[in-house]
C-alpha cells in the first residue's frame, strides 16, 4: 500500500463481499467460500478486505480466528459500544477486539432520526459511543475506521449533527470515515455536493464512499465521491448486496485503473496483471455461487465485446476501437462477432476464426452458410452462446462432419409414484438405442428429471468412443420459449464441460422440449469426439 511514485495520488479499494455481500438473496457463504474469496481478492490487489462481524455467528467467529490474507488489510465490521456501557465492557466490541482482524470498522447511525428512533438513544450518547469505540480499537493497536450509516440521508435532515458524528470519528483518530449511501436512493450530483462540504472539515485522504445501487447509481455515486474528494471506495465483487447490491468494484476497478481522467489522477493496488485477471475473478465468484453470470456485465461480461449486427462487424475488424471503449484482453475478457441472422460475412468469417475454422473471405462457400445460419436462426436456433453448434453447422457445409454414431430411437418416461416408505415420488428413465459401426447397443438409464436421464443414457455406451466422453459433465441447462403458447416451439441451450475445464454450449429447437433436449445434448457429444480427434 505504498504511495505511487509518479505524482499520482492513491486510491484505496475496501470489498465488503464477505459481510455486505453475503447478504445477497440467496447467497450463503461457507467457512472454504470465505477463505478462497479472500486469497481471490488479495491476489487481485485489494486494499481492504472485510470479511465479517466476528462474534455474531459462529462462522464469521471462526474465520476471524487467524488472518485470512497476506498483503490486504483484513477488517472485522462491527456496532459501536452500546450506550449504557464502557467499550471495554462491551460483548460486541470484545469480538471484535479478540479477532485476528488488523482494521476495526465500527458503524454508527448519522441521521439524527435513525439515533432517537431506531437506537433511543441521545445523540450525545451515539458521539460517545463513536470516540470510545475508535479509541478502544486504536489503543489495542489495530487500525479504526467509521462506517457513518445512512450518512447522506442524515445530511440531509440534519447537516450539523452528520458533520458532528464525521468530527468525532477523525478527533478519535479513524484512518477512514465512510459515507454511506445506506438507502441507496442519493443521486450523483448529491454526492459530489455533500462529500465536497465534508471535506472542508475532514481531509479526503480520510473520507470513504459506501453507495448501495437502489436507484442503479453505485458506481456513479463512487466516482462522485472521488471527484469530490473521497479517496476510500467500498464495494463488492459483481456487484453482490442487500436488495439491489452495492457498489461494483468489477465495474469501478477498470474505470479507475484505464479510463480518463481518474487513471492519469489516481493510482490503485490492481496492476495490470491484475486487471486481466478479472474477468476470470468474477465467474469464478459466479461458480462458487453457483450462478450463471451475467453475460451483460460491464467490462467481463461474455456480450461486452460482443457484436451482432453486420454492419458494425465490419467496421469493427478494420478499426476495433470503433465499437469498443478499452481493449477486452486488457480484462481479460476477449471480442466476440457474433453470428446471428442480423449477420453479414463480416460476422461469418470471424465467427470461423472464433471456433477454428479458417476460410477464405471470397469462399463461395460462405454464401451457401450465411444463408444456412439464417435459415436455421428463422426457425429459432441462436448460435450467439451455442459456438459448440456453429462449429458443427459450418464443418458440415465447409467440409463436414464424422458419422460417429447414430440414434435409431429412444424413449423417455416419467412416472410419479409412492416408493416402498411410501413418499410420494417422480421417477424418470430413459432409454436409447445407439448404432456405432453396425454394432448396436442399447442403454437405460434413471435420472431426477427426463432429460437428465436421457443425457445418463445417451452417454452410457458409446463403444469405441466411450473413453473420448468418459469425462464430460453437463454443467449448464437452460429453456426458452421461441413463439407461442402451449404449443411453443422451444430452444434448449446446454453447457458442458471436461475433465481439462473446457467448456461448450450447444443449441436445440423443438415444439418438444424433450427433442429440443435430446438434439442439444447430441451435438454436445459430437462436438467433444471432432475436438478430440476421435
Amino acid at each position: 500500500m505504498t504511495s505511487p511514485s509518479d505524482g499520482r495520488e492513491r486510491l484505496y479499494l475496501y470489498d465488503t463481499t464477505l459481510r455486505d455481500g453475503a447478504q445477497t438473496t440467496e447467497v450463503n457463504f461457507s467457512l472454504a467460500d470465505k477463505q478462497l474469496i479472500a486469497r481471490m481478492l488479495d491476489e487481485l490487489g485489494i486494499d481492504y478486505v472485510e470479511g465479517g462481524y466476528p462474534g455474531a455467528n459462529p462462522l464469521d467467529t471462526e474465520f476471524f480466528a487467524e488472518k485470512a490474507t497476506r498483503k490486504a488489510h483484513f477488517a472485522a465490521f462491527g456496532m459501536t459500544k452500546r450506550a449504557g456501557r464502557s467499550a471495554a465492557n462491551d460483548p460486541g466490541v470484545a469480538g471484535l477486539l479478540g479477532s485476528a482482524a488488523d482494521v476495526i470498522c465500527f458503524v454508527a447511525k448519522s441521521w439524527d432520526e435513525q439515533v432517537k428512533v431506531a437506537l433511543e438513544i441521545s445523540l450525545d450518547d451515539n458521539l460517545a459511543g463513536i470516540r470510545e469505540s475508535l479509541l478502544a480499537a486504536r489503543d489495542s493497536g489495530r487500525e479504526a475506521m467509521l462506517d457513518c450509516e445512512h450518512f447522506f440521508d442524515g445530511y440531509k435532515a440534519n447537516p450539523a449533527y452528520a458533520l458532528a458524528c464525521v468530527k468525532a470519528a477523525y478527533e478519535a483518530g479513524a484512518r477512514w470515515i465512510v459515507l454511506c449511501d445506506t438507502n441507496g436512493g442519493t443521486l450523483p450530483d448529491e454526492v459530489e455536493a455533500i462529500v465536497r462540504e465534508v471535506a472542508r472539515d475532514v481531509p479526503g485522504d480520510h473520507l470513504g464512499i459506501h453507495a448501495h445501487d437502489d436507484t442503479g447509481c453505485a458506481v456513479a455515486n463512487s466516482l462522485a465521491a472521488v471527484r469530490a474528494g473521497a479517496r476510500q471506495i467500498q464495494g463488492t465483487l459483481n456487484g453482490l448486496g442487500e436488495r439491489c447490491g452495492n457498489a461494483n468494484l468489477v465495474s469501478l476497478i477498470p474505470t479507475l485503473a484505464l479510463k480518463s481522467p481518474y487513471a492519469d489522477m489516481f493510482a490503485i493496488g490492481v496492476d495490470a496483471e491484475g486487471l486481466r485477471g478479472l474477468t476470470p475473478l468474477s465467474r469464478a465468484l459466479d461458480e462458487i455461487l453457483n450462478r450463471a453470470p451475467n453475460r451483460h456485465a460491464p467490462y467481463v461480461g461474455a456480450s461486452a465485446f460482443a457484436t451482432k449486427a453486420g454492419i458494425h462487424a465490419s467496421a469493427l475488424l478494420k478499426d476495433p476501437h470503433s465499437y469498443e471503449h478499452v481493449e477486452p484482453e486488457t480484462v481479460g475478457n476477449q471480442r466476440q462477432l457474433l453470428v446471428s441472422d442480423q449477420a453479414g460475412r463480416s460476422n461469418l468469417i470471424a465467427g470461423l476464426a472464433r471456433v477454428g475454422i479458417a476460410v477464405d473471405k471470397d469462399d463461395r462457400r460462405l454464401t451457401r452458410l450465411l444463408a444456412v445460419v439464417k435459415e436455421k436462426e428463422a426457425q429459432g436456433y441462436a448460435y450467439e452462446a451455442a459456438d459448440a453448434s456453429f462449429f458443427l453447422l459450418a464443418k458440415g457445409v465447409l467440409g463436414g462432419v464424422p458419422t460417429f454414431f447414430n440414434v435409431d430411437r429412444f424413449s423417455v418416461n416419467v412416472e410419479r409414484r409412492y416408493n416402498a416408505v411410501g413418499e410420494l415420488t417422480t421417477v424418470a428413465e430413459a432409454i436409447v438405442k445407439v448404432e456405432v459401426d453396425g454394432e448396436v447397443m442399447i442403454s437405460a438409464a434413471e435420472g431426477n428429471g427426463p432429460v437428465n436421464a436421457l443425457d445418463v443414457a445417451l452417454r452410457k455406451d458409446l463403444g469405441k468412443y466411450q473413453r473420448f466422453i468418459e469425462g464430460i459433465h453437463l454443467t449448464d441447462f437452460k429453456v426458452r420459449v421461441f413463439q407461442g403458447g402451449t404449443d411453443a416451439v422451444t430452444r434448449v441451450l446446454v453447457e458442458f464441460a471436461d475433465e481439462t475445464g473446457a467448456r461448450w454450449c450447444t443449441v436445440g429447437v423443438s415444439p418438444n422440449i424433450i427433442d429440443a433436449s435430446f438434439q442439444a445434448l447430441n451435438d454436445s457429444i459430437i462436438y467433444k469426439l471432432v475436438t478430440s480427434g476421435a
